[in-house]
């Protein structure tokens, strides 16, 4: 036995997790930056064996969305099933740090948590993964399969110099991904209640009106974009979509932001803009959308004197991971472990699980607690950390040992 693998088998799952998690948790990792997090994380897989390959995307010299980004791919072993472990390193903004409890870059536990910024979402989830992934290959060197990492630091920006570009590098070279375990914040009550099978689709909207600025007094002359469009948003925010299904719930939509006005009282405005956004379920598609939008809107502006336009964005497709082989892994690890029945869903926002489904894999998500998430004093409970390590563990053991 190597000395790395005496120093695991010297340490509980906790211990192991924790001091990784705190590692991590350390660095001051805002979006897109790393902050030297995957260095981290590549010593230790390297050490238990993984090739590890950093990716770079974007411009080295730009800021903003099209910042260079760093992720980091990592494979131990050559054939199949691949079980990856997909996570981030960034973490969002803290806002005013004199509002947190504890300094957000400097984890805390007290009171049975352990406090920092990226604590939920989700340094803990990596730091649990690769402990799985290191105790595991320990256990069994000459294991079935692969292991791999896919680590980003752009999943909490705009999301399109990280997992996005490394999936495409993946897909070029035909280095297939079986089986991908995100390391998101499922969690809602206990560890391991939910795990998420699916996500919803997200296409997002940002509506102009143009009209004719004049007096208020004169409105003749003038063409109110606000008049213009407040039927047709009243028509678009009560419309129903579709109805959902067994694994989806209906398709929704919110509006965001409408902004309009010169500030005057007595000016009617040119313009008008809104934001809104569907999550959009199975039973529905993108075009479908836009094409419903478009002819609500239509309606409403046929006899006006403005005019509109939409520039629409798909941030994701919807997709679902069926009762299957890594449902069932994923349901008997956490069974075996906390005693917990688990709840397949597919509510809350998006993941980076949508660039790695439409590949073929099955995707799932599973990790601590998400009560806290994006917020101040974000925290997750300690016990929960090793506990997630051995569900981790356990699940490789079920898809990669005969």
């Amino acid at each position: 036995m190597s000395d790395f693998d005496k120093n695991l088998t010297s340490q509980t799952h906790q211990q192991q997790t924790l001091y990784l998690s705190i590692a991590l948790l350390e660095r001051p990792s805002v979006t897109p930056d790393d902050d030297g997090c995957q260095d981290i994380l590549s010593e230790r897989l390297t050490q238990a064996g993984f090739d590890c390959e950093f990716m770079y995307y974007g411009d080295r010299q730009a800021k903003g969305e099209h910042a260079e980004v760093k992720n980091l791919w990592a494979r131990r072993g050559t054939t199949n099933p691949v079980i990856c472990f997909a996570g981030h390193t960034d973490v969002v903004p803290t806002g005013d740090e004199k509002n947190w409890t504890y300094p957000p870059f400097t984890p805390t536990i007290a009171d049975g948590y352990l406090w920092a910024r990226g604590a939920a979402d989700m340094k803990t989830g990596i730091a649990a993964f690769t402990i799985a992934a290191e105790r595991f290959v320990a256990n069994h060197p000459e294991h079935n399969g692969s292991i791999a990492f896919l680590i980003t630091s752009d999943e909490e920006g705009p999301s399109i110099n990280g997992t996005v570009k490394v999936i495409e590098t993946l897909e070029a070279r035909q280095e297939k991904i079986t089986y991908c375990l995100v390391g998101e914040p499922s969690s809602t009550d206990t560890l391991g209640d939910i795990i998420k099978n699916g996500r919803r689709g997200s296409l997002g909207a940002v509506l102009t009106v143009t009209g004719k600025q004049g007096h208020v007094a004169y409105p003749h002359l003038a063409s109110n974009p606000i008049h213009a469009t407040m039927s047709a948003l009243a028509e678009l925010t009560n419309a129903t979509w579709d109805n959902g299904n067994d694994y989806f719930p209906a398709t929704s939509l919110q509006i965001s932001n409408v902004n309009s006005g010169t500030g005057a009282t007595n000016v009617i405005p040119e313009t008008l803009e809104a934001v809104f956004n569907f999550r959009f379920s199975t039973e529905t598609t993108e075009d479908e959308l836009k094409a419903k939008t478009h002819a609500i809107f239509d309606k409403y502006f046929a006899d006006s004197k403005a005019s509109y336009a939409i520039h629409w964005k798909l941030s994701g497709q919807p997709f679902l991971t069926p009762e299957g082989k890594l449902v069932s892994a994923c349901q008997q690890a956490i069974k075996s472990i906390t005693g917990t029945d688990t709840t397949l869903s597919t509510s809350g926002g998006t993941s980076d699980g949508r660039f790695i489904a439409p590949t073929g894999a099955q995707v799932v998500e599973l990790g601590v607690r998400n009560a806290t998430i994006h917020q101040v004093d974000e925290k997750v409970e300690v016990d929960d950390l090793g506990k997630l390590a051995q569900i981790y563990e356990r699940i490789l053991e079920n898809l990669l040992l005969d």
